[in-house]
């Protein structure tokens, strides 16, 4: 099969049948606006923890037992009180006028309120029945009274100090900071999981309940239990609106640059807008969600097709030189970059289609979206640009109107021609020396690398603390909202007693009923691991022994049911455990109990205290070990352990695709280069800066401490995909001079500074363009900019650098083609190619 067959196909249509060709076009076009927004959305988080078993597990918690307990679900909302003293009497009153406000009205929904200021009421009077009869008795009350109420509160009921600020003083009975909650009926339901999802009633809700709270007065703050999936828009939304005027801005001002001529670059960004066009309308008609992580697509595909465009329009001026028409220049053009463009695709696609493997749904779905996009604008760059370029030309001529700046980049008598050829000085000074030096750094550099971390929080997607100082001069149209949640969250962090231990749960299924199964359940607990809070050899836990026991201590009768059926004399029952089950369901404590247990004993949970400074891995491990104890089916489950499950997915799916890109690419290279040149090495030759790339871009990664997540976690197939970009146009242009000349330093001259000129273009479009990320008020949006930016950075400076050295060594020691005449080197600074 010849290729060049299909190439002087695509050439006749382009150069002979421009305007059909355009009109074929635009017709596609129209199908796909078809399908824009056709996919929707999905902001929440969730989306990169539904494919986790540990999230599945949580998930059959959920639904086994809270939804129990609670009947319909519910949902608090806290109201975080700060000020000189929280305790002082006006305060007092603040918090439980907001409380009784906030009851009063049926649309929220409010089941009941908790607050210190209710208490110290209530100690006051405690004939107090209502919210109005504690207000009340505040009001009647003097402020020493008051002081005397609060200390005997707090002392009487310990757990209050858990909402008060650490700087209570029971002396001055004062405090900085408390926290009042309220609690919500929500039939609709509520996502319970470590992510957030789709849009909550509570949401709705807790905007309302702002509203009202400000006309009390003071600083009352209403805050939910964390930022949910519309403020994760929003917040996305807001990024986008101030980096996509600033992005767009300097993208058109380097194009203006790179295309010096009004119509070029008004094709070139009508084929840039097409290229995008192309892909949301197949994520619609596909019904592919827009969400988080495909924020990279736009990126990608500016990225590649900028690129395309600048070299496209670059090499047609190249050739349109002297006496030559449209239609000739055009023919040549195109029969050398359809190829070139063609190898470009074909690896790119390879890149970003290695996130196939990804366990995550979110991830795949990027390399489906990548992948097509990319095919498109390798159609719309490689047949629909030219073949405008050809009509618009013509149409030049006939009504005389002028060309502006159609030289091509890096021209030798230009600046840019001069500097360009350094990295063929390199390759004729010390090729040997130079190449050993790259290959030792890139294995410097991907070993200090593979110590990136993995990571999945929530804090990845919240705005900083406090915003940005860039953002004062932004102008109001594009400035973003007010976010207060991170600072909320740390108030809280800073202020309050988190506790000294925080929970994990192991998720067990089985025949429950069977005499050793409450034996085997408290057996795993035994000499907890170091993670877990440990009470006397045993892990701080609680679950249906814990429940059984806590009853037994209350219940005489219960107590004696339960020692008839204990044979060790331990508190837990080893025989008729259907009848302990039975008694104790129907008790007072029954809700209880259907927390642990299910009402057909298949199911049950274990919750563990685990120590705060635990970290993720630790815990996770941890839980696992003693889930594997168990002598039932167990899953280690938790908010913990599903964050740190995504944590581990996002790593493997890192290290997996980067492997399956670059074999992939590798193959596919030597393939083509095979097929169409009988030189399966050049495909190696390829390889080399990509390799650097990758190497370079993972070290950044580790000195900046920016881990792989749910965005970052594609940046390494991503820069293989557009590092194939740039080394593939260099090695196909030289492989063109090479195949002309019989002097390799004339074929890479040639290349650097043709096809190098282009490049050089479309680095500084995409580079600024992009790297205009790091401006987003999303910290996860602002990392995956500054990576993109310097992986299309490093591919350039690989490719400009490096290749010429490893083409230099190809031709010396493995080119079986004409070589070079090493009697006659050329001059790289000389005027004449």
């Amino acid at each position: 099969m010849d290729p060049q067959r299909f190439v002087d196909v695509l050439d006749t249509w382009i150069v002979d049948r421009p305007g059909q060709v355009v009109l074929l076009f635009l017709v596609i076009s129209g199908l796909f606006v078809l399908g824009l927004g056709g996919g929707g959305t999905d902001s929440g988080t969730d989306q990169f923890t539904e494919d986790v078993p540990a999230e599945q597990a949580l998930q059959e918690v959920n639904d086994n037992f809270e939804r129990i307990t609670f009947g319909d679900d519910s949902g608090t909302t806290q109201l975080i009180q700060s000020g000189t003293n929280v305790l002082s009497k006006p305060e007092l009153l603040r918090m439980l006028e907001a409380q009784k406000r906030l009851s009063d009205n049926p649309d929220l929904k409010v089941e009941g309120t908790t607050s210190v200021a209710r208490s110290v009421a209530r100690t006051l009077e405690p004939s107090a029945d209502s919210i109005e009869d504690e207000i009340r008795a505040v009001e009647r009350s003097t402020p020493g009274e008051i002081d005397r109420a609060v200390r005997t509160a707090v002392t009487e009921n310990p757990g209050l100090q858990a909402l008060l600020s650490e700087d209570y003083n029971a002396r001055s009975a004062s405090a900085s900071a408390t926290i009042g909650t309220v609690s919500h009926r929500l039939p609709g339901g509520t996502n319970a999981g470590p992510g957030t999802s789709g849009s909550s009633p509570l949401t709705a809700i807790q905007l309302q309940a702002e509203y009202i709270v400000s006309s009390v007065g003071g600083d009352i703050t209403v805050f939910g239990s964390g930022i949910t999936s519309e403020e994760l828009g929003n917040v996305i939304n807001d990024s986008l609106g101030l980096v996509i005027p600033a992005a767009l801005a300097l993208i058109l001002l380097f194009l203006i640059v790179a295309y010096r001529d009004p119509v070029d670059l008004l094709l070139g960004l009508i084929a840039l807008g097409m290229a995008m066009l192309w892909t949301f309308g197949f994520m619609g008609l596909a019904g592919i969600a827009f969400s988080q992580l495909l924020i990279a697509i736009p990126p990608l595909l500016l990225a590649v097709g900028i690129d395309f465009g600048i070299h496209a329009i670059n090499r047609y001026r190249e050739e349109r030189v002297g006496d030559v028409s449209v239609r000739e220049a055009m023919r040549i053009a195109t029969d050398q970059l359809v190829i070139a463009f063609f190898i470009v695709t074909g690896t790119t696609v390879l890149g970003f289609a290695a996130n196939l493997s990804s366990g995550l749904s979110s991830i795949r779905e990027l390399g489906i979206v990548a992948a097509v996009g990319i095919v498109f604008t390798f159609f719309i760059f490689g047949v629909f640009l030219p073949a405008t370029k050809v009509y618009a030309d013509r149409w030049r001529e006939r009504l005389g109107v002028p060309e502006f700046g159609s030289a091509a980049l890096g021209s030798e008598r230009s600046l840019l021609g001069r500097v360009l050829p350094v990295g063929v000085r390199i390759a004729r000074t010390a090729p040997r020396v130079f190449l050993l030096l790259v290959v030792v750094s890139t294995v410097v550099m991907g070993q200090y690398g593979a110590g990136v971390d993995s990571r999945f929080t929530q804090d990845d997607f919240l705005p900083p603390e406090e915003p940005p100082a860039y953002l004062d001069y932004v102008p109001e149209p594009f400035r973003p909202g007010d976010y207060t949640v991170t600072e909320t969250t740390n108030f809280l962090e800073r202020n309050f007693q988190t506790g000294e231990e925080d929970t994990t749960t192991v998720y067990v299924e089985g025949p429950l009923h069977r005499d050793y199964a409450l034996e085997a359940l408290w057996r795993a607990g035994d000499d907890p691991p170091s993670s877990f809070v440990d009470d006397d050899g045993h892990a701080r836990e609680t679950s249906i022994v814990t429940v059984i026991r806590e009853y037994a201590d209350r219940n005489p009768e219960f107590a004696t049911l339960v020692a008839r059926n204990d044979r060790n004399d331990n508190g837990i029952p080893d025989d008729n455990l259907r009848t302990i089950y039975a008694a104790l369901l129907d008790s007072p404590v029954r809700d209880r109990a259907l927390n642990y247990i299910t009402d057909d004993y298949t199911s049950a949970r274990i919750v563990y205290s685990v120590e705060a400074d635990a970290s993720q891995e630790a815990v996770t491990d941890d839980t696992r070990a003693v889930a594997d104890r168990v002598r039932f089916e167990a899953t280690a489950t938790g908010g913990v352990i599903v964050l740190k499950a995504v944590s581990d997915v996002i790593g493997e799916s890192a290290f997996r695709s980067l492997v399956i890109a670059l074999f992939a690419a590798a193959a596919f290279l030597v393939l083509v280069y095979a097929t169409l040149e009988g030189r399966p090495s050049l495909g190696l030759v390829n390889v080399l800066p990509i390799a650097v790339t990758v190497a370079a871009l993972a070290s950044t990664m580790r000195f900046l401490d920016i881990p792989f997540n749910v965005l970052t976690g594609t940046s390494l197939s991503i820069a293989i995909g557009l590092g194939i970009d740039y080394s593939a146009h260099l090695l196909h242009r030289f492989v063109e001079e090479y195949d002309e000349s019989t002097d390799v330093d004339a074929a890479l001259l040639a290349t650097v500074r043709g096809t190098g000129g282009a490049l050089t273009g479309s680095m500084l479009t995409t580079v600024s363009g992009l790297g205009v990320l790091w401006l987003a008020i999303s910290p996860i949006l602002g990392q995956f900019g500054l990576l993109i930016a310097l992986s299309v950075l490093y591919s350039y400076l690989a490719s400009i650098l490096v290749l010429p050295t490893t083409l230099v060594l190809w031709d010396r020691y493995v080119s079986t083609g004409p070589g070079r005449d090493r009697s006659t080197p050329v001059d790289p600074d000389s005027t004449a190619d």
